[in-house]
């Protein structure tokens, strides 16, 4: 059942992609929905009948060479369950909706081949069993995003979008490569049993470099986290996120709510037993997701394309999970990854409903006045907005308030730190949550004629979905709380994360102060009456503030103008260095003295010869005469030469 689980996507990926022609689209939406829902129902099975203990299905040994080895199997503990199910559910949901909203494309069955196979590769990554498997998912999941997010190739902004998402990615990746290398420098393998069995013997060592005495496990972990940093579109590495909303909504669902975006916190968490014993490392990573919750919320709150305001929630919401880890919180940071799922990827759906529903337009500022002609993507984004903003009793509630909880029960820095900026997150989650609602739902319209005629609700293929989806994002928080961060925690996750002296963190996450506990739910209230204020009563507001705080409303709109500081630093430099390259060294060197250089002899001397044929007989008659005189001179003269 665990290796079907991760083959029958692969399986739809290859029937789909080789046999488009002959398959169809109907053919292709059937066999790799249907596969997918297949895989999703055996996930399900496997995570509720889960016995806790670990079991490893090795399928063959994929590298061996000298003391290295890396096998080629399926890892099923209760965190690779809670993945499996996280991504097949999600997966499955985007299938089938996908069936609808890419109805009218020309290359249907080349899309949902590229969606089988990016969850093949996501379902490699969550159930490895060493570091090499892992990598392979991890480039696998890379890969996939690109011809995803470049689905539309014929678009240059989707096109552009695909090759930035690579190109980032590929600078967190060369962090998570050194770091797995100094994994085995290390401790001679790769296989996360012997690494994490072995980590506590390594505490307190350290290399030489340059002047430095460096601990080796923090450094370690520091170099797996910029991969993290990458593939989760933490801030430095974020950049690729929002640009990568050119693709098909499905594929923001799919790619940047639920799956790829999440697999550094899947990965800070399974390397626990390592990051446990770095307790630097571990500041690092809670002080930089925090940092991204509240630099996301910030930007969030001034975006005007649909997509994009989730895009930036999503990130906001990927820091909350990070600093949890941070503060040793993982299964608070497993928490919200779970509940944030169901309900993120609800939500982009719903904004794909939208989008469908008015014609292909995203800008919010055309859109207002259409909650009566689409009531159900209109509920069904109330409930995942509820979720997000954190509102009793839906599931955002739940796991946003444990980790919240747990970095003031963390009593550090960082942990406070990482408090008050979630807590500031928060107000602005709800604020943007329902400034989309009531820009995009209520009020005039603000659509044309035309469009606003022809706004229609989305079909049942794409409705179903939603409304899985927002199950989840209703009972997934109450449900599992118990499980995943409340008494029985340690029992239900057993030796897949390590619970260090206890995890006293998030134990006494559950005793702090009464105003602690209260401040999400007071901040994300106060958030959605700011955006009634704003958004229904005084519409006026926004452009006043706008126009009194132009600075600050600029430096929120264009992104704290990271991209601009990236063109200047990065972009611009590799440009002229390239272009000197091309036309100072290829161009004026290399081709002038070789190819170039030896054509342009070549042509100088046919030239050259061309002139000789004038088309004059005296003309050959007298180089004729000149051939005779050298031959008789050489015969005459010849022997004494």
């Amino acid at each position: 059942m665990d290796v079907a689980i991760v083959a029958l996507p692969l399986l739809g990926a290859l029937i789909a992609g080789l046999g488009n022609r002959r398959l169809g689209d109907r053919g292709a939406n059937w066999i790799t929905s249907g596969l997918m829902l297949v895989s999703f129902v055996l996930s399900w099975i496997v995570f509720l009948r889960y016995d806790g203990n670990p079991r490893v299905t090795e399928l063959f040994t994929w590298f061996e060479s000298g003391t290295f080895e890396a096998s080629w199997a399926v890892r099923v503990d209760q965190l690779s369950a809670v993945m499996l199910v996280v991504v097949t559910t999600v997966s499955s949901m985007v299938h089938v909706y996908s069936i609808g909203y890419m109805g009218h494309d020309e290359s249907k069955p080349r899309f949902m081949a590229y969606l089988s196979l990016f969850t093949f590769c996501m379902l490699m990554l969550v159930t490895a069993d060493n570091f090499m498997q892992m990598f392979f998912g991890w480039e696998g999941v890379g890969l996939c995003s690109y011809l995803l997010i470049g689905f539309w190739f014929h678009r240059p902004s989707a096109n552009a979008a695909a090759i930035k998402a690579f190109i980032v990615n590929r600078v967190g990746d060369f962090g998570f490569a050194l770091g797995i290398m100094g994994v085995f420098l290390l401790f001679g393998t790769v296989g996360f049993d012997a690494v994490f069995a072995a980590t506590p013997e390594k505490v307190g060592q350290t290399f030489h470099f340059l002047s430095w005495d460096v601990d080796i496990l923090t450094t370690l972990c520091i170099l797996l986290f910029i991969g993290a940093m990458g593939k989760s579109a933490q801030l430095l590495l974020h950049t690729w996120l929002p640009d990568a909303m050119e693709g098909p909504t499905p594929v923001s669902a799919l790619i940047h709510a639920a799956t790829m975006v999440t697999a550094g916190v899947f990965m800070v968490c399974r390397l626990s037993p390592m990051f446990e014993y770095a307790p630097d490392a571990k500041m690092i990573v809670t002080i930089v997701g925090a940092a991204t919750a509240f630099f996301a919320a910030t930007v969030g709150l001034v975006q005007n394309d649909i997509k994009r305001v989730i895009a930036y929630s999503t990130c906001s919401q990927l820091g909350y999970m990070f600093f949890a880890a941070g503060v040793g919180a993982y299964g608070a940071a497993m928490f919200h990854l779970f509940t944030h799922a169901f309900f993120k990827a609800l939500l982009f759906l719903c904004a794909g409903s939208v989008i469908h529903a008015m014609s292909d337009e995203q800008d919010m500022r055309k859109m207002g006045g259409i909650w009566k002609l689409i009531p159900w993507t209109y509920g069904l984004m109330w409930i995942g907005s509820l979720a997000l903003a954190g509102i009793p009793f839906f599931a955002g509630y739940y796991s946003k308030d444990i980790i919240l909880e747990s970095a003031f029960a963390a009593h550090t820095g960082a942990g406070t730190f990482a408090f008050w900026l979630g807590v500031s997150a928060a107000m602005m989650t709800a604020f943007y949550s329902w400034r989309l609602i009531l820009m995009t739902f209520h009020g005039e319209t603000r659509a044309d004629h035309e469009t606003y005629h022809h706004v229609h609700e989305s079909p049942w293929v794409m409705l179903a979905p939603l409304i899985v989806l927002a199950i989840g994002a209703v009972f997934a928080g109450f449900v599992y709380y118990d499980k995943f961060v409340g008494e029985t925690m340690e029992a239900f996750w057993g030796a897949s994360i390590l619970f260090a002296e206890g995890n006293e963190v998030t134990h006494h996450a559950h005793d702090v102060p009464t105003w602690v506990k209260l401040s999400p739910l007071v901040v994300g209230i106060a958030g959605i009456a700011l955006a009634y204020l704003f958004y229904m009563f005084r519409t006026d507001l926004p452009a006043r503030l706008a126009g009194t705080f132009g600075g600050l409303y600029r430096f929120l709109l264009n992104k704290w103008y990271f991209d601009e500081l990236y063109e200047a630093i990065f972009v611009e430099p590799a440009k002229r260095l390239g272009f000197g390259l091309w036309k100072g060294g290829d161009g004026a060197i290399i081709d002038r003295l070789g190819p170039d250089g030896i054509a342009n002899v070549s042509q100088d001397v046919a030239r050259q010869a061309t002139r000789l044929q004038s088309g004059y007989v005296y003309h050959y008659a007298f180089a004729m005469l000149i051939g005779v005189v050298i031959l008789v001179t050489w015969y005459l003269f010849g022997s004494g030469w």
